[in-house]
């Protein structure tokens, strides 16, 4: 399993707007298709106005198709079109679970 880390960084005062347009359009949509939800998160401490989310995915391969299904969605274009100029900077991570990690 690896675990998918996606942060952005939001210009300021856009946080309320950005979270508006995604629960509305984009978190349903992603859900079904990318599957495994971790968590969604803001800061409240050191880099301000960011959000990051989590994903889990069997291996790359799967993370690849799952966002290749995600993309070639009309519905979710439509929603970044809305939600990208929003972002100043968006950063991705992949990260993978230790033999002792709960989360494997």
């Amino acid at each position: 399993m690896i675990i998918e880390q996606r942060t952005y960084t939001l210009h300021p005062g856009k946080m309320a707007e950005y979270q508006r347009i995604y629960e509305e359009e984009g978190f349903e949509l992603q859900k079904r298709i990318l599957g495994r939800l971790v968590g969604y998160f803001t800061s409240e401490s050191g880099v301000l106005n960011q959000l990051i989310h989590m994903w889990a995915y069997e291996d790359m391969m799967d993370r690849h198709t799952r966002r290749a299904a995600l993309q070639a969605e009309p519905q979710w274009q439509g929603y970044l079109a809305k939600v990208l100029p929003l972002i100043q900077i968006q950063h991705s991570q992949i990260l993978t679970p230790t033999k002792f990690s709960p989360l494997k």
